[in-house]
């Protein structure tokens, strides 16, 4: 399956995104642009919470459990020189719900990173160094 996204240029340093059907753009914050969107590095980290959160929902809900709050925060640490690659990646799990059980959290995690989430798999093939934690809230 191959997948298309296209990044039209619209000056300075903008560029108008269509990803499944929807718009955005991509800007930087410098002088030479205009902070009109986000920043593409960090789209990855975005990527990467969006792909493994929507996994380990999924998984949650088919383990029948009472997920009353759920969020995903991806912290990314960046070399100091140019290209200033990810070089490591770290996903805080927040839960809350009634009874929830750490067995089945951690379950959903582990089969989210090794089997199901594809940005996770080209990030461990670039050599990124991934960890995580859960926080009950």
């Amino acid at each position: 399956m191959r997948h298309e996204v296209q990044a039209a240029w619209k000056g300075k340093m903008k560029f108008d995104t269509e990803v499944n059907g929807h718009h955005f753009f991509m800007d930087h914050g410098s002088e030479n642009g205009e902070n009109s969107g986000p920043r593409p590095k960090p789209l990855m980290l975005a990527a990467l919470a969006g792909c493994t959160g929507m996994d380990v929902i999924s998984i949650m809900q088919k383990m029948r459990q009472e997920i009353e709050y759920f969020n995903v925060v991806v912290e990314g640490d960046t070399e100091a020189e140019h290209p200033n690659a990810y070089f490591k990646m770290h996903i805080i799990y927040e839960f809350r719900g009634k009874d929830l059980e750490m067995e089945k959290i951690e379950k959903a995690i582990s089969l989210s990173m090794e089997r199901y989430c594809g940005v996770s798999a080209v990030y461990r093939k670039a050599g990124i160094e991934m960890t995580h934690e859960v926080r009950m809230v």
